[in-house]
């Protein structure tokens, strides 16, 4: 009797899967916040990530205070997920090492990311990855730590390719404010919302050529914030721009009314859920093989296709037959 293989083990051989993770990240700065958006959490279920901010969320002098209150929040029961990442201070600051020494001695085994904000050259992420991992490997531990940066000044975006090669990179975060107030007022500040933010020449260049560079390197590219904070609809249609028409595939919520609408604008069509569910119960009882579906040929490339598309659709909440759980989710760690 053939063992079915699942496609994990399948469709990738030695090569890196590309990540597939929350197509929602939140950001909380308080305690207050971050509490609050764990209780969304809970409720909605593991469709999206929180970040808990100890960059712009912490008072100045309070920054250790801060630190310690995440690493609170992250080891509470309310977490019950673990999808929960922290984002730390820029290069820059004096106490973005303190940082890295409080969060991941207390916290180093089930932060989901750590987030690297404001770089200005591929050397300083570098050196911020690098005590990283010397500090976990000082502590112990052994997991690879995901790690954020956030693609935000004209340095960071040239190096941007250099950046997404780095050991650990999972995620290339486009900072659209930060990176329009760089501009000393080329860019008009109406372009920091729709259309504009889609629309003006040096926007769009930087958008697409951050996400190729993600893309290219097997890293996840994240579309900025919705600053109309109240509009449902806004924060709906500026997700799906992001997706279909820039490659984003995650995008950062800042108010909770913006978690829905972006899963349910990033989610995947429900008719190529359903294509995929087929081809690729198919593809496991022909042991991997190419195969004909819908008069169709598919083979290990289409496979990886889908099955990608099926783990973001699991990640997103869309509900999946019987024989796909049972057969590729049911059992994995």
């Amino acid at each position: 009797m053939t063992v079915a293989v699942h496609p994990n083990d399948a469709l990738f051989d030695a090569e890196k899967p590309f990540p597939v993770i929350p197509s929602c990240e939140h950001f909380a700065g308080s305690e207050k916040l971050i509490l609050k958006a764990l209780e969304i959490q809970n409720k909605l279920g593991p469709v999206f990530d929180i970040t808990c901010d100890c960059e712009d969320g912490a008072a100045a002098g309070q920054e250790t205070e801060h630190a310690k209150m995440v690493v609170k929040a992250i080891n509470s029961n309310e977490n019950k997920f673990n999808m929960m990442g922290v984002r730390i201070h820029d290069y820059s600051h004096s106490h973005w090492q303190a940082d890295v020494d409080i969060l991941i001695p207390q916290i180093g085994d089930k932060v989901a990311y750590i987030t690297l904000p404001k770089a200005t050259k591929v050397s300083q992420i570098d050196e911020m990855v690098k005590y990283i991992q010397n500090v976990a490997q000082q502590h112990a531990i052994e997991r690879v730590i995901p790690i954020h940066v956030l693609i935000e000044t004209h340095g960071a975006l040239k190096d941007a390719w250099e950046i997404a090669k780095i050991d650990w990179i999972q995620v290339l975060d486009f900072g659209m404010m930060d990176f329009v107030s760089g501009h000393n007022g080329a860019i008009p500040a109406s372009c920091m919302r729709s259309p504009g933010q889609f629309e003006h020449p040096l926007l769009v260049r930087a958008k697409a050529e951050m996400s190729a560079a993600a893309l290219a390197n097997g890293v996840v590219p994240s579309h900025n914030v919705t600053l109309d904070l109240k509009s449902i609809e806004q924060t709906r249609d500026d997700a799906a721009r992001a997706r279909n028409e820039f490659g984003f595939l995650r995008m950062w919520s800042i108010y909770p009314t913006q978690i829905q609408a972006i899963v349910d604008a990033m989610k995947p069509d429900y008719s190529e859920v359903q294509d995929a569910e087929g081809i690729l119960i198919a593809a496991q009882k022909s042991d991997w093989g190419p195969i004909q579906f819908k008069g169709e040929l598919h083979d290990r490339a289409t496979y990886r296709y889908f099955w990608q598309l099926l783990q973001r659709a699991h990640l997103s909440g869309i509900p999946l037959s019987d024989d796909i759980k049972n057969a590729f989710f049911n059992n994995q760690n």
